[in-house]
Protein backbone atom coordinates (compact mmCIF):
# COMPACT_ATOMS: atom_id res chain seq x y z
CA UNK A 1 0.00 0.00 0.00
CA UNK A 2 2.81 2.50 0.62
CA UNK A 3 4.29 2.37 -2.76
CA UNK A 4 1.09 2.82 -4.41
CA UNK A 5 0.80 5.63 -2.43
CA UNK A 6 3.72 6.83 -3.78
CA UNK A 7 3.32 7.19 -6.68
CA UNK A 8 0.71 9.78 -6.82
CA UNK A 9 2.96 11.39 -3.60
CA UNK A 10 3.95 14.55 -5.19
CA UNK A 11 4.73 17.85 -4.43
CA UNK A 12 1.32 19.07 -6.17
CA UNK A 13 -0.72 16.75 -4.16
CA UNK A 14 0.75 17.38 -0.56
CA UNK A 15 0.39 21.39 -1.22
CA UNK A 16 -2.96 20.89 -2.69
CA UNK A 17 -4.09 19.13 0.84
CA UNK A 18 -2.37 21.39 3.28
CA UNK A 19 -3.73 24.47 1.65
CA UNK A 20 -7.33 22.49 2.34
CA UNK A 21 -6.73 20.94 5.32
CA UNK A 22 -5.90 25.04 6.90
CA UNK A 23 -8.72 26.13 4.76
CA UNK A 24 -11.28 23.73 7.08
CA UNK A 25 -9.48 24.08 10.26
CA UNK A 26 -9.84 28.17 9.79
CA UNK A 27 -13.27 27.81 8.90
CA UNK A 28 -13.97 25.64 11.95
CA UNK A 29 -12.14 28.26 14.38
CA UNK A 30 -13.86 31.09 13.07
CA UNK A 31 -17.09 29.64 13.22
CA UNK A 32 -16.27 28.54 16.95
CA UNK A 33 -15.15 31.86 17.85
CA UNK A 34 -17.92 33.46 16.93
CA UNK A 35 -20.63 30.69 18.39
CA UNK A 36 -18.31 32.05 21.53
CA UNK A 37 -19.25 35.03 21.33
CA UNK A 38 -22.89 34.44 20.34
CA UNK A 39 -23.24 32.87 23.26
CA UNK A 40 -22.39 35.48 25.66
CA UNK A 41 -25.08 37.64 27.02
CA UNK A 42 -25.21 40.83 25.72
CA UNK A 43 -24.87 44.41 27.83
CA UNK A 44 -25.89 46.85 25.19
CA UNK A 45 -29.01 49.35 26.22
CA UNK A 46 -31.65 49.21 24.14
CA UNK A 47 -31.50 52.46 22.09
CA UNK A 48 -33.60 54.53 19.54
CA UNK A 49 -34.93 52.93 16.61
CA UNK A 50 -33.72 49.58 17.66
CA UNK A 51 -38.00 48.67 17.87
CA UNK A 52 -39.77 45.91 20.11
CA UNK A 53 -37.60 42.93 20.99
CA UNK A 54 -39.60 40.55 19.05
CA UNK A 55 -38.81 42.74 15.86
CA UNK A 56 -35.29 43.29 16.23
CA UNK A 57 -35.37 39.29 16.43
CA UNK A 58 -37.16 38.91 13.08
CA UNK A 59 -40.06 37.02 14.68
CA UNK A 60 -43.60 37.64 14.10
CA UNK A 61 -45.44 40.34 16.90
CA UNK A 62 -48.12 38.77 18.83
CA UNK A 63 -51.56 38.30 17.86
CA UNK A 64 -53.11 41.52 18.10
CA UNK A 65 -50.35 43.74 18.59
CA UNK A 66 -50.21 46.66 15.56
CA UNK A 67 -47.97 46.84 13.29
CA UNK A 68 -45.77 49.93 12.63
CA UNK A 69 -47.76 52.95 10.34
CA UNK A 70 -47.17 52.53 6.89
CA UNK A 71 -46.19 49.18 6.64
CA UNK A 72 -48.52 45.94 6.18
CA UNK A 73 -48.89 42.99 8.69
CA UNK A 74 -45.49 41.38 9.26
CA UNK A 75 -44.76 38.26 7.17
CA UNK A 76 -44.66 35.08 7.91
CA UNK A 77 -41.04 33.91 8.13
CA UNK A 78 -39.53 31.31 5.70
CA UNK A 79 -39.92 28.02 6.60
CA UNK A 80 -36.48 26.65 8.08
CA UNK A 81 -35.23 23.45 7.58
CA UNK A 82 -33.92 21.39 10.35
CA UNK A 83 -29.51 22.38 10.82
CA UNK A 84 -30.08 24.95 8.67
CA UNK A 85 -27.89 28.02 10.04
CA UNK A 86 -25.43 25.57 12.00
CA UNK A 87 -22.55 25.92 10.38
CA UNK A 88 -21.68 29.50 8.25
CA UNK A 89 -21.34 29.21 4.61
CA UNK A 90 -17.53 30.70 3.53
CA UNK A 91 -16.74 33.31 2.98
CA UNK A 92 -18.95 34.58 6.18
CA UNK A 93 -22.04 36.80 6.12
CA UNK A 94 -21.41 40.49 5.80
CA UNK A 95 -22.45 42.78 8.45
CA UNK A 96 -25.68 42.80 6.96
CA UNK A 97 -27.34 40.55 4.15
CA UNK A 98 -28.58 41.59 0.58
CA UNK A 99 -32.54 41.76 1.49
CA UNK A 100 -31.97 43.44 4.82
CA UNK A 101 -31.60 40.39 6.96
CA UNK A 102 -29.46 39.66 9.98
CA UNK A 103 -25.78 39.00 9.26
CA UNK A 104 -22.94 38.75 11.33
CA UNK A 105 -22.02 41.88 13.18
CA UNK A 106 -18.79 44.06 12.08
CA UNK A 107 -16.81 43.17 14.59
CA UNK A 108 -17.44 38.78 14.16
CA UNK A 109 -16.51 39.69 11.02
CA UNK A 110 -13.32 40.70 11.40
CA UNK A 111 -12.52 38.66 13.82
CA UNK A 112 -13.68 35.64 11.23
CA UNK A 113 -11.19 36.97 9.04
CA UNK A 114 -8.70 37.36 11.22
CA UNK A 115 -8.56 34.07 12.64
CA UNK A 116 -8.60 32.61 8.84
CA UNK A 117 -6.05 35.10 7.69
CA UNK A 118 -3.74 33.86 11.14
CA UNK A 119 -4.33 29.72 10.47
CA UNK A 120 -3.79 30.31 6.53
CA UNK A 121 -0.69 32.55 7.32
CA UNK A 122 0.45 29.32 10.34
CA UNK A 123 -0.21 26.89 7.38
CA UNK A 124 1.97 28.52 5.06
CA UNK A 125 4.66 29.08 6.75
CA UNK A 126 4.96 25.63 8.25
CA UNK A 127 4.29 23.96 5.07
CA UNK A 128 7.00 26.03 3.55
CA UNK A 129 9.55 24.74 6.35
CA UNK A 130 8.12 20.84 5.27
CA UNK A 131 8.06 21.46 1.73
CA UNK A 132 11.88 22.95 1.65
CA UNK A 133 13.23 20.61 4.16
CA UNK A 134 14.51 18.03 1.42
CA UNK A 135 16.14 21.18 -0.21
CA UNK A 136 18.20 21.55 3.53
CA UNK A 137 18.74 17.57 3.25
CA UNK A 138 20.64 18.10 -0.45
CA UNK A 139 22.29 21.05 0.80
CA UNK A 140 23.65 20.04 3.24
CA UNK A 141 24.61 16.19 1.71
CA UNK A 142 26.32 18.82 -0.95
CA UNK A 143 28.57 20.54 1.52
CA UNK A 144 29.47 16.87 2.66
CA UNK A 145 29.98 15.73 -0.68
CA UNK A 146 32.42 18.19 -0.63
CA UNK A 147 34.39 17.46 2.45
CA UNK A 148 34.37 13.57 1.59
CA UNK A 149 35.87 14.06 -1.95
CA UNK A 150 39.38 15.77 -0.50
CA UNK A 151 39.51 13.70 2.64
CA UNK A 152 39.21 10.90 0.73
CA UNK A 153 35.91 9.48 2.81
CA UNK A 154 32.96 7.97 1.62
CA UNK A 155 30.66 10.65 0.25
CA UNK A 156 27.39 11.46 1.78
CA UNK A 157 24.09 9.22 0.81
CA UNK A 158 20.36 10.66 0.67
CA UNK A 159 17.65 8.63 1.90
CA UNK A 160 15.66 7.45 -1.90
CA UNK A 161 13.18 5.92 -0.06
CA UNK A 162 11.31 8.38 1.67
CA UNK A 163 9.54 12.05 0.92
CA UNK A 164 7.90 12.85 -2.47
CA UNK A 165 8.28 11.58 -6.03
CA UNK A 166 10.57 14.18 -6.85
CA UNK A 167 12.11 14.27 -3.85
CA UNK A 168 13.37 10.20 -4.19
CA UNK A 169 14.75 10.65 -7.69
CA UNK A 170 16.55 13.97 -6.64
CA UNK A 171 17.95 12.22 -3.76
CA UNK A 172 18.49 8.70 -5.92
CA UNK A 173 20.19 10.75 -8.97
CA UNK A 174 22.79 12.96 -6.24
CA UNK A 175 23.66 9.21 -4.58
CA UNK A 176 24.50 8.50 -8.21
CA UNK A 177 26.75 11.57 -8.84
CA UNK A 178 28.60 10.89 -5.91
CA UNK A 179 29.28 7.51 -6.31
CA UNK A 180 30.64 8.69 -9.83
CA UNK A 181 32.77 11.27 -8.38
CA UNK A 182 33.96 9.33 -5.98
CA UNK A 183 35.05 6.95 -8.51
CA UNK A 184 36.62 9.23 -10.86
CA UNK A 185 38.86 10.43 -7.80
CA UNK A 186 40.20 7.17 -6.89
CA UNK A 187 40.61 6.28 -10.63
CA UNK A 188 42.67 9.46 -11.05
CA UNK A 189 44.89 9.04 -8.11
CA UNK A 190 45.85 5.68 -9.03
CA UNK A 191 46.60 6.58 -12.73
CA UNK A 192 48.59 9.27 -11.50
CA UNK A 193 50.69 6.51 -9.14
CA UNK A 194 50.69 4.29 -11.75
CA UNK A 195 52.37 6.46 -14.43
CA UNK A 196 54.96 7.83 -11.23
CA UNK A 197 55.95 4.65 -10.86
CA UNK A 198 56.56 3.70 -14.67
CA UNK A 199 58.37 6.92 -15.00
CA UNK A 200 60.76 6.40 -11.83
CA UNK A 201 62.57 3.59 -13.12
CA UNK A 202 62.95 4.74 -16.99
CA UNK A 203 64.58 8.18 -15.44
CA UNK A 204 66.72 6.09 -13.01
CA UNK A 205 68.34 4.30 -15.83
CA UNK A 206 68.97 7.91 -17.95
CA UNK A 207 70.91 9.11 -15.20
CA UNK A 208 73.01 6.34 -14.82
CA UNK A 209 73.67 6.42 -18.36
CA UNK A 210 74.60 9.32 -18.21
CA UNK A 211 76.84 9.22 -15.14
CA UNK A 212 78.80 6.87 -17.16
CA UNK A 213 78.48 8.08 -21.13
CA UNK A 214 81.81 9.96 -22.17
CA UNK A 215 81.02 13.36 -22.48
CA UNK A 216 82.06 16.72 -21.43
CA UNK A 217 81.23 17.22 -17.51
CA UNK A 218 79.16 20.17 -17.75
CA UNK A 219 76.50 18.42 -20.06
CA UNK A 220 76.82 15.31 -17.82
CA UNK A 221 75.96 17.75 -14.71
CA UNK A 222 73.38 19.72 -16.35
CA UNK A 223 71.39 16.60 -18.29
CA UNK A 224 71.35 15.15 -14.23
CA UNK A 225 70.07 18.00 -12.84
CA UNK A 226 67.05 17.98 -15.97
CA UNK A 227 66.50 14.30 -14.86
CA UNK A 228 66.55 15.25 -11.00
CA UNK A 229 63.96 18.15 -11.80
CA UNK A 230 61.80 16.03 -13.55
CA UNK A 231 61.62 13.17 -10.80
CA UNK A 232 60.86 16.22 -8.14
CA UNK A 233 57.97 17.44 -10.12
CA UNK A 234 56.78 13.70 -10.91
CA UNK A 235 56.90 13.62 -6.91
CA UNK A 236 55.51 16.73 -6.20
CA UNK A 237 52.61 15.97 -8.51
CA UNK A 238 51.60 12.88 -7.25
CA UNK A 239 51.35 14.28 -3.74
CA UNK A 240 48.89 16.54 -4.78
CA UNK A 241 46.75 13.60 -6.47
CA UNK A 242 47.41 11.67 -3.67
CA UNK A 243 45.68 14.71 -0.84
CA UNK A 244 42.35 13.38 -1.47
CA UNK A 245 42.83 9.52 -0.94
CA UNK A 246 45.17 10.15 2.36
CA UNK A 247 43.30 9.81 5.38
CA UNK A 248 43.48 13.02 8.00
CA UNK A 249 45.63 12.62 10.75
CA UNK A 250 45.07 12.27 14.29
CA UNK A 251 44.38 15.98 15.95
CA UNK A 252 46.25 16.81 19.17
CA UNK A 253 47.20 19.66 21.45
CA UNK A 254 49.75 21.78 19.90
CA UNK A 255 51.66 24.55 21.24
CA UNK A 256 51.45 27.16 18.25
CA UNK A 257 54.48 29.28 19.52
CA UNK A 258 56.78 26.51 19.60
CA UNK A 259 55.40 25.23 16.31
CA UNK A 260 56.34 28.60 14.63
CA UNK A 261 59.49 28.40 16.34
CA UNK A 262 60.58 25.02 15.01
CA UNK A 263 59.67 26.43 11.37
CA UNK A 264 62.23 29.15 11.98
CA UNK A 265 64.72 27.15 13.47
CA UNK A 266 64.42 24.78 10.32
CA UNK A 267 64.63 27.46 8.05
CA UNK A 268 67.42 28.77 9.36
CA UNK A 269 69.56 25.93 9.06
CA UNK A 270 69.33 26.04 5.24
CA UNK A 271 70.19 29.68 5.62
CA UNK A 272 67.17 31.41 5.05
CA UNK A 273 65.91 34.58 6.71
CA UNK A 274 62.88 33.72 9.15
CA UNK A 275 61.63 35.20 12.49
CA UNK A 276 59.26 34.27 14.74
CA UNK A 277 57.23 36.71 16.75
CA UNK A 278 54.89 34.31 18.58
CA UNK A 279 56.49 34.03 22.15
CA UNK A 280 52.81 33.71 24.08
CA UNK A 281 52.14 30.10 24.58
CA UNK A 282 48.70 29.36 22.71
CA UNK A 283 47.34 25.31 22.26
CA UNK A 284 44.73 24.70 19.31
CA UNK A 285 43.58 21.15 18.67
CA UNK A 286 44.89 20.63 14.89
CA UNK A 287 46.49 18.15 13.26
CA UNK A 288 50.50 19.22 13.88
CA UNK A 289 52.06 17.32 10.84
CA UNK A 290 49.50 19.23 8.49
CA UNK A 291 49.91 22.65 10.53
CA UNK A 292 53.83 22.27 9.94
CA UNK A 293 53.55 22.03 5.97
CA UNK A 294 51.43 24.75 5.49
CA UNK A 295 53.60 27.32 7.64
CA UNK A 296 56.47 25.99 5.77
CA UNK A 297 54.94 26.16 2.20
CA UNK A 298 54.15 29.69 3.27
CA UNK A 299 57.64 30.70 4.69
CA UNK A 300 59.41 28.63 1.50
CA UNK A 301 57.13 31.53 -0.71
CA UNK A 302 57.73 34.54 1.20
CA UNK A 303 61.47 33.36 1.28
CA UNK A 304 61.68 32.83 -2.63
CA UNK A 305 60.09 35.93 -3.64
CA UNK A 306 60.61 38.34 -0.06
CA UNK A 307 63.93 37.36 0.68
CA UNK A 308 62.94 36.96 4.49
CA UNK A 309 59.68 35.81 6.33
CA UNK A 310 58.20 36.71 9.38
CA UNK A 311 55.60 34.46 11.70
CA UNK A 312 53.16 35.72 14.38
CA UNK A 313 50.05 34.49 15.93
CA UNK A 314 47.03 37.11 16.08
CA UNK A 315 43.15 36.58 16.94
CA UNK A 316 40.91 38.25 14.29
CA UNK A 317 37.48 40.30 14.88
CA UNK A 318 36.19 36.70 15.80
CA UNK A 319 38.55 35.46 18.19
CA UNK A 320 39.85 32.88 15.50
CA UNK A 321 43.40 32.07 15.51
CA UNK A 322 45.40 32.83 12.86
CA UNK A 323 48.75 32.78 12.00
CA UNK A 324 50.46 35.59 9.92
CA UNK A 325 53.43 34.93 7.26
CA UNK A 326 54.84 38.51 5.84
CA UNK A 327 57.49 38.97 3.41
CA UNK A 328 58.98 42.07 2.18
CA UNK A 329 58.83 41.27 -1.31
CA UNK A 330 56.82 42.80 -4.46
CA UNK A 331 53.27 41.06 -3.56
CA UNK A 332 51.02 39.96 -6.18
CA UNK A 333 48.76 41.83 -8.19
CA UNK A 334 45.16 42.38 -6.65
CA UNK A 335 43.74 40.56 -9.83
CA UNK A 336 45.78 37.40 -9.42
CA UNK A 337 45.61 37.09 -5.48
CA UNK A 338 43.15 33.79 -5.92
CA UNK A 339 44.46 32.37 -9.30
CA UNK A 340 47.82 31.75 -7.61
CA UNK A 341 46.52 29.47 -5.40
CA UNK A 342 45.70 27.08 -8.48
CA UNK A 343 47.78 24.35 -9.11
CA UNK A 344 50.62 24.92 -11.66
CA UNK A 345 50.17 28.81 -11.44
CA UNK A 346 53.56 31.10 -11.43
CA UNK A 347 53.58 34.18 -11.16
CA UNK A 348 57.86 34.35 -12.14
CA UNK A 349 58.39 34.62 -16.02
CA UNK A 350 60.97 32.69 -16.23
CA UNK A 351 61.20 28.51 -16.66
CA UNK A 352 63.98 28.42 -13.51
CA UNK A 353 62.31 26.23 -11.20
CA UNK A 354 64.74 27.57 -8.62
CA UNK A 355 63.18 31.12 -8.75
CA UNK A 356 59.82 30.35 -10.11
CA UNK A 357 59.54 26.65 -7.94
CA UNK A 358 56.79 24.34 -9.60
CA UNK A 359 53.60 26.03 -9.02
CA UNK A 360 51.97 23.94 -6.35
CA UNK A 361 53.25 25.40 -3.18
CA UNK A 362 50.54 27.25 -2.36
CA UNK A 363 47.77 24.70 -3.66
CA UNK A 364 48.91 22.26 -1.21
CA UNK A 365 48.87 24.79 1.37
CA UNK A 366 45.42 25.61 0.62
CA UNK A 367 44.13 22.71 0.66
CA UNK A 368 45.90 21.40 3.53
CA UNK A 369 44.14 24.11 5.64
CA UNK A 370 40.59 23.17 3.94
CA UNK A 371 41.65 19.48 5.55
CA UNK A 372 42.16 21.15 9.08
CA UNK A 373 38.71 23.38 8.19
CA UNK A 374 41.03 26.02 8.15
CA UNK A 375 41.32 28.98 5.62
CA UNK A 376 44.10 30.27 3.54
CA UNK A 377 43.65 33.89 2.57
CA UNK A 378 46.69 36.19 0.80
CA UNK A 379 46.45 39.93 0.52
CA UNK A 380 49.27 42.98 0.21
CA UNK A 381 50.35 44.28 3.19
CA UNK A 382 50.28 48.04 3.36
CA UNK A 383 53.91 48.33 4.26
CA UNK A 384 54.61 46.22 1.04
CA UNK A 385 55.40 42.11 0.50
CA UNK A 386 52.88 39.89 0.41
CA UNK A 387 51.00 38.54 4.02
CA UNK A 388 49.51 35.29 3.74
CA UNK A 389 46.77 34.24 7.01
CA UNK A 390 45.52 30.94 8.16
CA UNK A 391 42.45 31.13 10.25
CA UNK A 392 42.07 27.78 12.61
Amino acid sequence: MRQAFARWDTLGLRLFLLMWLALVLSHAAAWGWNQLGASQPSHRPPGLGDGPPALRSGASPPPGAPHPPGEGPPRPPAPRAEGQGDWPTFPSLPPMSMDGGPGLPAGALMADYGIRLLLIALASWWGARWLARPMAQLSAGAQGLERALSLGLKPPQLEEHSGTREVRQGAAAFNQMAAQLKRQFDERGLMVAAMSHDLRTPLTRLRVRLEGAPMPEEWRARSISDLQEMSALIDTTLEVFSLQSRPPGAWQRVELSALLQAVADDAAELGQEVQSLATEPVYAQTDPLALQRIVGNLVSNAVRYGQRARLSLQRDSESRLCIHVEDDGPGIPPALLAEVMQPFVRLEASRNRETGGVGLGLYIARELSRRLGAELHLRNHASGGLQAIVRL
